[in-house]
């Protein structure tokens, strides 16, 4: 089993009209057993900007501190939120940094830019960015995750038929893939309001 896999785990973001959402599974494990779930896989970067952090669970709680200090350091020397687009190359050349030793977590970013554009990125373990306009998927069920949001998503979706969409990827994906699963929780970022629910699924 690759150091990829042995905690477990899947985040998926998409992109909406004029809104984004990110979701993640809530299962932390440790290969087949399950020793949480209420594990944390998404964590707040700005008011309009999430960062989700699937792989190895240390290097996720280590990543999600040093990302903080990063955005709190930025915000204090330039007086204004990081752009989504910003916190995608600071995640980069953090990892980057670590590249012949890596962190095992291979991010997902999404956030309203400037003018509230949807913005969302994935990247590997190395910092490489993959930008894209629809979709993003990263962890153990990505494969599925790939299959689901190539089935379901559509351009322009209001943040309602966003949030059905990306739940329904993310449940039928977790659901065929036995390291990730224990329901989720789904962040939908819209101009005016930020939108957060919990989702139960199947829990075996």
């Amino acid at each position: 089993m690759s150091i990829m896999q042995y905690n477990g785990g899947s985040v998926v973001a998409m992109v909406g009209k004029d809104c984004v959402a990110i979701a993640a599974d809530k299962r932390l494990g440790q290969q087949f057993m399950t020793v949480s779930t209420e594990f944390q896989k998404i964590f707040k970067a700005s008011e309009k900007s999430y960062i989700g952090l699937p792989g190895l669970a240390t290097d996720v709680i280590t990543l999600a501190d040093r990302f903080r200090f990063k955005i709190n350091m930025y915000k204090m020397r330039e007086e204004r939120d990081m752009a989504p687009k910003t916190l995608a190359h600071m995640v980069s050349s953090t990892l980057y940094e670590k590249r012949f030793g890596p962190y095992f977590v291979e991010p997902v970013i999404a956030g309203l830019g400037d003018d509230n554009k949807p913005f969302i990125c994935s990247m590997d373990l190395i910092g490489c960015i993959n930008f894209a306009k629809d979709f993003v998927v990263s962890g153990t069920a990505s494969s599925n995750l790939y299959g689901m949001c190539e089935s379901l998503w559509e351009p322009d979706l209001e943040p309602e038929d966003l949030f059905e969409t990306i739940s329904q990827a993310l449940l039928n994906a977790q659901d065929r893939d036995a390291l990730s699963g224990w329901g989720a929780t789904v962040y939908i970022i819209t101009a005016d309001e930020l939108i957060v629910r919990t989702l139960k699924s199947r829990q075996d």
